[in-house]
């Protein structure tokens, strides 16, 4: 039975060296998050505390999981050990509190990859933190925004290892996943437009033959299952005006495919969703912004609309 209240949120602050934990607290304050959700920050009290003196806001009235990790609020600008450390544990707590009931979706700020490294953490990534954590057995990334929602066959990792990554199944698998997340946040079974992986997708096989062996197969199992699912398309023309109104979502294979046209498209208001997890998992399109940590001029729009998206998606 669905209920009336409003959904309990977590959001992680991010890496404290960026601005994850200044968006944080401002879209925590903001009069439309209030009314949407109860929202949480996942972080360290003591980065929340300095975050509040700095902007010159308070806390009164924003509830904060304290982590207790710091002894002392990193130098922002800067990748560490302990703004790794810390924006994991963030994560990890979010995370272990969703899968026992506290809340129903998680909301992240960005997070910093070299601090992650740094501090021994050896993933590319939030998605594939959430993906092992949660044991979800099939999950990938879609971006979305009311203009354009891509999802990602491949991911955080090298463009040479992409054509070997390919397979029929997980072209299906990701497709499969980018149809029901689209569906359930539009309401209607979406149109796909799967991308081909060469030039002119493949050109009838002289620039490539991924098109033939792995593409087309796994389109025609999609269509099988009665996705709507066109394509390959050239990847060039894949994201022009004709083809964004013929389409609700696109299939890429690999991170920037599908990331350069969208954040070109919806950099200010995108979100980055989590697809196949046991609760809902949104973020922002964005790093962390090292160039302006500090200076109180990030931009909330992404965090915003990720936590609405999240809000909808959880009740």
């Amino acid at each position: 039975m669905r209920t009336t209240a409003l959904p309990t949120l977590a959001l992680t602050i991010g890496d404290p060296a960026g601005i994850g934990p200044e968006i944080s607290l401002r879209a925590a304050l903001e009069p439309d998050v209030r009314a949407a959700c109860h929202l949480v920050l996942v972080g360290d009290r003591i980065v929340m505390e300095e975050t509040a003196r700095r902007l010159g806001r308070s806390l009164e009235g924003v509830e904060v999981l304290d982590t207790a990790c710091l002894d002392a609020v990193p130098p922002f600008a800067q990748a560490s050990r302990a703004g790794g450390e810390a924006s994991y544990a963030a994560i990890t707590r979010a995370i272990d509190e969703s899968i026992a009931g506290r809340f129903q979706g998680v909301v992240t700020a960005p997070i910093n990859k070299l601090s992650l490294k740094l501090a021994g953490i050896d993933f590319p990534g939030h998605t594939e933190i959430f993906g092992e954590r949660t044991g979800a057995p099939h999950f990938a990334m879609m971006m979305y925004s009311e203009r354009l929602a891509v999802g990602l066959v491949t991911c955080h990792q090298s463009l040479a290892s992409v054509p070997g990554s390919l397979t029929v199944e997980r072209i299906a698998e990701v497709g499969r996943l980018l149809s029901e997340a689209v569906r359930r946040i539009r309401g209607h079974q979406p149109r796909l437009a799967v991308l081909g992986l060469n030039p002119h997708a493949g050109e009838s096989g002289l620039f490539g033959d991924e098109e033939s062996r792995v593409v087309i197969p796994a389109i025609d199992l999609l269509r099988a299952e009665g996705y709507q699912a066109d394509g390959p398309l050239p990847p060039d023309t894949a994201f022009s005006p004709g083809a964004l109104s013929r389409f609700d979502a696109h299939l890429c294979l690999y991170h920037d495919q599908g990331l350069i046209p969208f954040k070109m498209i919806s950099f200010e208001d995108g979100v980055n969703v989590t697809m196949g997890l046991p609760f809902v998992r949104t973020s922002v399109d964005h790093g962390t912004a090292f160039d302006i940590a500090g200076k109180g001029v990030a931009n909330i729009g992404s965090l915003k609309e990720a936590i609405f998206l999240a809000a909808k998606l959880a009740v």
